[in-house]
């Protein structure tokens, strides 16, 4: 057998990626643009998370390299294994593997990457849980859609409710509206208004100058006509 034969592995975290496809095509696009074209020998697809070393697909694939003498080729890093004794006991099977986007790394880098893999998914592991913690002492019933929505609907209203009070309560806006209750006596151009209020020295909540559409902003939150 050729030695230039390759054997792809692909995974995917989850079930709906292995049926929809979501994944695996990007995973075999890149396995073939490193091959330029050239065919694996045999793919094999994985529906398993990064941290779990039960790999069934991953051993039939590894076998199977073995009886060919082909290389075992990856899209990604990541797609492997996010366990670094796991990928160190892979890169120590005597299997020669290639990852598409670190082709020329050694078995020391892969070993580093794959130890900076794990601490990450680590860290979101302990920031997920973290978050989840707190949700339930402040009285949440995780896992309900209506919860989420719920509590989606209180932040953007408390959100508004914070903006309002800060623009109602900024300086240049307050001394904006007293000039404008003058203005809007005298005219409806809302163009002649903020240019007045620019000449005249008035600044925006953020400092800057005044544009027609701040005007009718400001008009239509304070009611001034």
């Amino acid at each position: 057998m050729d030695n230039n034969a390759y054997v792809a592995y692909l995974r995917v975290s989850t079930q709906r990626q292995g049926v929809s496809g979501l994944g695996l095509q990007a995973q075999q696009e890149i396995i073939r643009n490193y091959l330029s074209g050239e065919e694996p020998i045999a793919e094999f697809v994985e529906i398993e998370s990064g941290r779990k070393t039960q790999r069934p697909k991953l051993h039939e694939a590894l076998e199977l390299c073995k009886k060919m003498k082909a290389t075992l080729i990856v899209a990604k890093m990541d797609r492997l294994s996010r366990n670094v004794t796991f990928t160190s006991q892979l890169l120590d099977s005597g299997i020669e593997i290639v990852f598409c986007d670190f082709p020329r790394a050694n078995r020391l880098v892969l070993t580093i990457i794959a130890a900076i893999s794990e601490y990450e998914a680590g860290l979101i592991r302990q920031r997920t849980r973290a978050a989840l913690q707190v949700k339930k002492e402040q009285g949440c019933q995780l896992g309900k859609p209506e919860n989420l929505t719920g509590n989606m609907e209180k932040a953007i209203t408390n959100s508004r409710q914070t903006n309002q009070e800060k623009a109602a309560n900024n300086p240049h806006n307050k001394r904006a509206v007293a000039m404008l209750k003058i203005l809007v006596r005298e005219t409806n151009n809302l163009s002649e208004m903020a240019r007045t209020l620019n000449n005249e020295g008035f600044t925006t909540s953020r400092g800057g100058k005044f544009t027609a559409k701040q005007v009718s902003i400001l008009i239509n939150r304070y009611q001034l006509k």
